[in-house]
């Protein structure tokens, strides 16, 4: 995939549900063979979520390509879901988003970011870990073991 234009990252809207929820759909499908179940953001409401909480949308060339839902928490903000296409995985995008939450809470003032998935996510959790984040708890949830990572950010711009 050559990569045209630089992507561009906007505040979804409810005009952009369907669009948000194919993503996610198809970012999360690997992992329902390795979990036995759908992970958690394919079953979200994302009507609801747009209404309560800052959902961004990452284009590239004008097409659709990744999601990033950010949630407001007293004492952090939260990741709840960074997807990215299929099409366009291992390109750096989701990396991208990532930096672009920091970016976020930074500017709403947090000292703390944190993300949570799933044990068997071996992969995202190397790469969270990477970028900084550390392992905070593991706890069962339905039988699968929830991971709980956080980040200190500065105050400082990226």
């Amino acid at each position: 995939m050559e990569q045209h234009t630089p992507p561009d990252i906007r505040r979804a809207s409810a005009a952009d549900v369907a669009t948000i929820v194919a993503i996610t759909q198809a970012a999360y499908a690997k992992y329902v063979p390795l979990m036995g179940r759908n992970p958690q953001p394919m079953d979200a409401d994302y009507r609801q979520i747009l209404a309560d909480h800052p959902v961004w949308l990452l284009s590239i060339d004008q097409q659709a390509a990744g999601v990033l839902v950010l949630m407001h928490e007293p004492q952090a903000l939260l990741i709840y879901s960074v997807a990215i296409h299929p099409q366009y995985q291992k390109h750096g995008f989701g990396r991208q988003l990532l930096t672009w939450a920091e970016n976020q809470a930074r500017q709403a003032g947090y000292v703390t970011i944190r993300l949570f998935t799933n044990a068997l996510m071996t992969e995202n959790i190397a790469l969270y870990q990477r970028l900084g984040y550390t392992e905070t708890t593991r706890e069962p949830f339905h039988g699968l073991t929830i991971v709980h990572l956080s980040k200190r950010i500065d105050q400082e711009t990226a």
